[in-house]
């Protein structure tokens, strides 16, 4: 899968990762749609995603996933 990001400081003209000699797999630094997703919350600021139920128990909103600061850098 493929993704493109722009914007928010993430650097332009850079790829992450490759793919193996039949773009089948991923030959390096594979990246889940969670990563995508932290990455996402953290260009927009969002880095606590922590949220309380109706008892005012708090839960994380995802638990997998990271940002992928390199994209930042």
């Amino acid at each position: 899968m493929s993704a493109l990001l722009a914007g928010e400081g993430t650097q332009g003209g850079r790829a992450y990762g490759s793919s193996d000699k039949y773009a089948e797999f991923p030959a390096d630094k594979p990246v889940a749609p969670e990563d995508i997703a932290h990455t996402v919350f953290h260009a927009m600021g969002i880095d606590d995603l922590t949220a309380h139920d109706r008892e005012g128990r708090p839960f994380t909103l995802m638990d997998a996933g990271r940002p992928l600061y390199e994209l930042f850098t």
